[in-house]
């Protein structure tokens, strides 16, 4: 639940991850095809990303804000070990722009920001970087999609976004009700603990995985590192506040949370002013679903929650001819639990980044 420092695991582990199909990717850990590098500038400071933009050259029919958990980077969204795994390629063909951030104090503003920012000074950042982004390019309606950590960040920037600036927010590997002791974890960092939080079984990754994710994992900043534990109290100041559809996901080996049927309730609860509040579970899937075999499954369910916030934000059609729009009722939230609540095994993978 709380991001640690990132961690990669030996050669040896890294050669026990396998998947039953396909090849692996890039061994270099180059970028995908149509996937570049740009600088974004946020009130003074330099904001790196990473950015894919449809193949056809038409305007995106909307634009994904990719934000990364603590210890990560951009290049979560843009996994290298096979080319099913990467969000960015993906999104560019479905007609979808993908802006993958490094979150203030990594990537460029790793120089300016050596101790990175709190939770709050990074949604004005990026509330800044936006700003930009939007003033000089057709970029569509923005759509928050986010990770772990920065999965508080996206829904920071919804409390307080202005009307009709975000489409909807998708989270993965973050909830409101800590699974473990975050605090004690980072005082006393134990790597097995860790390795197990991050990732769960091996096998859930594509061969390769923690090769090229050496290149994508960084030092959390100590700022965000020691404001981690304070979520569980913001959370509930903060949802209240969010004002658009949100959809949450839950991994099966997710280890950093509480995600039992009660706990996922309670979450969708504090989402009080949501128009509509989806909760997701994945089945074969640990803490880093992007990474994952399961990520293609994750992504398109993702895209696919982005097209109803499209069609939300269009108008819905009348349900049956002659129905007053009135009829759609109130507020809904939609539960998919496919599989009961899982535990990580503790025998589990090499570390990352947690919630």
């Amino acid at each position: 639940m709380a991001e640690t420092a990132a961690q990669t695991p030996t050669a040896h582990t890294a050669h026990t991850a396998h998947t039953a199909s396909g090849a692996p990717g890039r061994p270099d850990g180059s970028r995908s095809p149509g996937v570049r590098r740009i600088t974004l500038g946020a009130a003074g400071l330099p904001l790196s990303a990473l950015l894919s933009e449809p193949a056809d050259r038409r305007p995106p029919r909307a634009t994904i804000v990719a934000l990364h958990g603590g210890g990560m980077s951009a290049g979560y969204f843009d996994g290298q070990a096979h080319p099913d795994v990467s969000l960015m390629t993906l999104g560019a063909r479905l007609g979808v722009a993908v802006l993958a951030l490094d979150r203030p104090g990594y990537g460029a503003s790793a120089r300016q920001l050596p101790e990175g920012q709190s939770l709050p000074e990074q949604a004005t950042t990026v509330r800044a970087a936006l700003a930009e982004v939007t003033a000089r390019h057709d970029t569509g309606p923005l759509f928050l999609l986010a990770h772990s950590f920065g999965g508080k960040l996206a829904l920071a920037l919804a409390a307080d976004a202005p009307p009709g600036l975000f489409l909807g927010v998708d989270v993965s590997g973050c909830g409101h009700r800590p699974a473990v002791d975050v605090v004690r974890l980072l005082r006393h960092p134990d790597g097995a603990a860790l390795r197990r939080l991050n990732w769960g079984p091996l096998h859930l990754y594509p061969s390769g995985t923690f090769h090229v994710g050496q290149r994508i994992v960084t030092p959390m900043p100590p700022r965000e590192r020691d404001t981690v534990g304070a979520w569980g109290a913001l959370a509930p100041r903060l949802l209240p506040r969010v004002r658009v559809p949100v959809r949450f996901t839950f991994a099966e080996h997710e280890a950093w949370w509480r995600h039992t049927d009660a706990d996922l309730g309670a979450l969708a609860g504090l989402l009080s002013g949501a128009p509509r509040v989806v909760v997701d579970r994945l089945p074969g899937a640990g803490h880093n679903i992007s990474l994952g075999t399961a990520a293609r499954a994750y992504h398109l369910r993702a895209l696919a929650f982005l097209d109803e916030c499209l069609r939300d934000q269009a108008g819905r059609a009348p349900a049956h001819p002659g129905a007053d729009p009135s009829e759609a009722g109130p507020r809904s939230v939609a539960k998919r639990t496919g599989l009961r609540p899982a535990v990580a095994h503790a025998h589990a993978c090499p570390p990352a980044v947690a919630p």
